[in-house]
């Protein structure tokens, strides 16, 4: 029987993932094992391995598409299995309704209209409610319209639609009949990008001009006036693109920030990085040193180390920190283990290995999952400061800004010393200030004098 592979949950919370590239195509043979597709998560790109044994014989995502977890992706067919045995495995039905039984010679043909008894009278449709199209003679058939790359699309020759359940969801949200979309994807499949395409060709609605003293008028306060901004296009959203909205739009939503500053004096930790990569083989930046801080700050208020949950408090015993990596798909985090037991070359290595494999897409899935604590540096483009937003379920986030000379007072005189910029975000529903304010001044102490917590 054929075996329908779904989109499988490669990263732990996504909804959605997306094929990145095929590695079979139809009539191969695949092993279990045999990697059969990239598929890009919202923050990684996974190598997916067959699960199951047999041969390739629909694949029923495109390369870009999108898919929920869960919808199928190709199908395995066994020794004499054909197209007929792949539509029963995936359930496809036909879009419009099939006689139970054959309709006799003697049936009434489709252009004569038999006479019946007390029929309704049936409503006239104005002229201007249907949509444009060529004038078609009474009884001529109406050709069907090609497809967009000019073939035609195989599911309308069979009555089927061919479309996942998310394509599906989409066009009933937007009121989209499937069964006037041509698809583009293998088997003449109805993809999203199919129905964003139908959804950009079709014409704006005109907007009345407004009523003088109306809206949008001088005398009105513009409500309802759409505004004219130029040439413009529609980019559409990546999958972690999508995953970065939601997963902070929930943050914001359900987690009750607070926000504490400080002004960290780093000139010592400056000069102790200059002199320990004159004869490192990994150059340690500036983040890794701020990396060991926060972990050696957690050492000193481990009460800190938790997150929140509804059943209890989770305090962990190792400190697991992520890094915030910009790429050009969006923000990734992924995760130094148990930085407390570390030293500073190995976080300089891994972080290092970490930034290169998020840049490339090439982030497994354990380096995603876990940490407590977020650190997220902007100082090398310049900014002085910013507020982060918490990355669930961690429980707080640094936001650390750049380096600059600035007059500092001490000891009654003042004196030209390099800042840097510290915002910590909290969760508070985990830590309360006073303990964000230990845990605070506990970082800016290791900041400031770096070498206890490099050793």
């Amino acid at each position: 029987m054929a075996t329908v592979v779904r989109m499988p949950s490669v990263l732990a919370g996504a909804t959605e993932a997306a094929i990145a590239r095929w590695l079979v195509a139809p009539g191969d043979a695949v092993a279990v094992g045999t990697p059969v597709a990239e598929i890009e998560t919202e923050k990684a790109l996974v190598e997916y391995q067959a699960e199951d044994a047999g041969t390739v014989g629909r694949l029923v995502l495109a390369e870009g598409e999108a898919g929920q977890i869960g919808d199928p992706i190709l199908v395995l067919v066994g020794a004499g299995e054909a197209d007929a045995d792949i539509d029963a495995a995936l359930g496809l039905v036909s879009s419009s309704p099939v006689p139970s039984s054959p309709v006799p010679s003697t049936a009434v043909p489709s252009t004569a209209v038999p006479s019946a008894p007390a029929l309704s009278p049936v409503p006239t449709v104005p002229a201007a409610a249907l949509p444009p199209g060529p004038a078609v003679a009474p009884g001529a058939a109406v050709p069907p319209a090609p497809a967009p790359n000019g073939h035609q699309a195989a599911s309308r020759g069979r009555g089927r639609v061919f479309a996942s359940p998310l394509v599906r969801k989409i066009a009933a949200e937007k009121g989209i009949d499937l069964a006037g979309v041509a698809g583009t994807g293998p088997n003449g499949r109805i993809t999203r990008r199919d129905l964003e395409r139908m959804l950009h060709q079709q014409p704006a609605p005109v907007q009345p001009a407004p009523a003088p003293g109306g809206p949008g008028s001088e005398a009105g306060p513009g409500i309802g006036v759409v505004q004219d901004n130029g040439p413009h296009r529609v980019l559409p959203h990546s999958p972690m693109r999508r995953a970065i909205a939601r997963r902070l739009t929930q943050s914001k939503a359900t987690t009750p920030h607070f926000y504490m500053a400080a002004e960290c004096v780093v000139d010592e930790m400056l000069a102790l990085r200059a002199r320990a990569n004159e004869t490192a083989s990994v150059k340690a930046s500036v983040n890794d040193f701020v990396v060991m801080a926060v972990a050696a700050a957690f050492a000193d208020v481990p009460e800190a180390n938790v997150t929140w949950s509804d059943e209890g408090l989770i305090a962990y015993e190792n400190v697991d920190i992520s890094i915030a990596v910009a790429t050009d798909g969006g923000l990734v985090t992924p995760v130094l283990r148990d930085v407390a037991g570390k030293r500073l070359s190995q976080v300089a290595r891994e972080s290092r290995d970490l930034a290169g494999r998020a840049r490339e897409r090439r982030l497994r899935q354990r380096d995603l999952e876990g940490g407590v604590f977020t650190v997220s540096n902007l100082g090398m483009y310049g900014t002085l400061e910013f507020s982060a937003i918490i990355n669930p379920p961690q429980s707080g986030i640094l936001a650390v800004g750049a380096a600059r000379q600035q007059p500092v007072a001490r000891d009654g005189a003042v004196t030209v010393a390099t800042v840097m910029r510290c915002t910590l975000s909290v969760d508070h529903r985990a830590i309360d200030g006073a303990l964000a304010a230990r845990w605070l001044a506990a970082f800016t102490a290791r900041v400031e004098s770096p070498l206890g917590a490099i050793l």
